[in-house]
């Protein structure tokens, strides 16, 4: 099994169960599980390891995929785990509803939303998609099986959000779906030419519109220094229902390792900054292109080469948000190992309802690193120097390396969710970090 970011490959006993009685067996008994025990997986998008459980047991609950039952009328649907959000929305999308909260990708699945608590573009509006579930199903092994909702006095509910599959198996969940009139929107591409513009755009923009997020030019210096193209949108209002189409490109191999050098990736930002600015303002677009634009290129992370990339996504508090941004910027430009896929959104203050949930009120920065050995994780730790100096944290979802000093010092209420931990689960992941 491999992580989405390929640096991550490792034998381990998979299981693939089609039937809910099938998943009891294999979480209650600890089938196969060994001393590393098991973990629950989705789709595999996990750029790290937190998905892989090396020399355990992973359950692969992608045929877990079945609809209980869907309400058009009030936009409640309650499905297996395994259940993509692709899926729910060529279900949902013709009767007027659409997923809360969307991460950059629909190919994850409902279980995988919760354990990773994704946000979305409209952060500053709807908070994470933990605050969307109104119950869910939990099977523990040593036996239990919970039904839990928000209200739920004893502390699992907020521990299995954003919990990385480590309370227990998700077996089910109930959501609730926000009303859309349409399956498109009304955005707008604003270029801007420096990181205070960035944040000029944001406290003009959050107020009007509902989605918000910027590409950055993370090989721009000088005055340029975070230059880049400001993505704003509403839902539209035009009553066309079309559910996202399928895929049609995929990469067949991989690119050669060289192909992404310091050189290839200066031109390229440039002239894709160069022509975004061109094309700036006003357009109609599908919900697809706009949430899920690397969705449409089947096996992208093959354009990293054969020894697979890093991403690195961290937040960090408001108050200091301008300074810590611009010295990570000034960090990666000095490297030479930017990215052309940069992302600068901010979250709001909508409190995330799980104790290990990564959004926080501040502003978040996302890239991809090719793997290039000692000189990417001499890199990454430099930008966890700015990260941690800043009072921020980076997000397990996207993470492959930190030690378990950084992450405790991220998460404050690390302590409580290890009460709640299923010590019959684990991942790669949580052996790097545990406490």
């Amino acid at each position: 099994m491999t992580s989405w970011g390929r640096v991550a490959c490792e034998a381990q006993a998979v299981a693939r169960p089609r039937w809910p009685d099938e998943l009891a067996d294999l979480v209650h008994g600890k089938a196969a599980a060994g001393e590393a025990g098991l973990l629950a997986a989705g789709l595999g998008r996990s750029y790290g390891d937190s998905g892989l459980n090396p020399g355990g047991g992973l359950i692969a609950m992608g045929r877990l995929d079945r609809i209980h039952a869907f309400d058009p009328m009030i936009g409640v649907l309650r499905a297996d785990a395994g259940l993509s959000l692709d899926t729910l929305m060529q279900v949902a999308v013709p009767h007027g509803w659409f997923p809360a909260v969307v991460p950059g990708t629909r190919f994850v699945t409902l279980g995988g939303a919760i354990a990773n608590d994704v946000h979305g573009k409209n952060h500053h509006r709807a908070g994470t998609f933990g605050r969307h579930v109104r119950r869910l199903g939990l099977l523990r092994s040593d036996g239990t099986t919970y039904e839990l909702t928000p209200d739920d006095s004893s502390g699992l509910f907020a521990a299995t959000v954003g919990g990385l599959g480590l309370t227990g198996v998700i077996a089910w969940a109930e959501v609730q779906l926000t009303r859309v009139r349409g399956a498109y929107l009304d955005a707008e591409d604003l270029a801007f030419h420096r990181l205070d513009d960035f944040f000029a755009l944001v406290a003009e923009s959050d107020r009007t519109y509902a989605h918000t997020v910027a590409w950055i030019d993370c090989t721009a210096s000088g005055s340029a220094l975070g230059r880049g193209i400001f993505s704003r949108a509403n839902p539209a209002d035009d009553n066309r229902f079309t559910p996202a189409p399928r895929s049609k490109i995929s990469l067949p191999v991989d690119l050669p390792p060289g192909l992404l050098n310091s050189l290839t990736l200066r031109a390229f930002n440039g002239a894709y900054f160069a022509l975004k600015s061109q094309r700036r303002g006003a357009r109609h677009t599908h919900y697809a292109p706009f949430f899920f634009p690397l969705d449409a290129i089947g096996q992208w992370n093959r354009l990293y080469g054969r020894r697979g990339f890093y991403q690195y996504q961290c937040v960090v508090p408001p108050s200091v948000a301008r300074e810590a941004v611009a010295e990570l910027l000034l960090q990666i430009v000095r490297s030479g190992q930017g990215s052309f896929l940069a992302v600068l959104k901010t979250f709001g203050a909508l409190k995330s309802p799980g104790l290990l949930s990564f959004p926080a009120e501040g502003t978040t920065l996302a890239l991809d690193f090719r793997n290039a050995g000692a000189c990417t994780l001499a890199l990454m730790e430099r930008l966890d120097r700015i990260v941690a100096e800043a009072g921020g944290r980076l997000y397990p979802a996207k993470d492959g390396r930190i030690g378990a000093a950084m992450f405790a010092a991220g998460y404050p209420r690390l302590g409580e969710f290890v009460r709640h931990r299923d010590p019959g689960l684990s991942s790669a992941f949580w052996r790097r970090v545990a406490p």
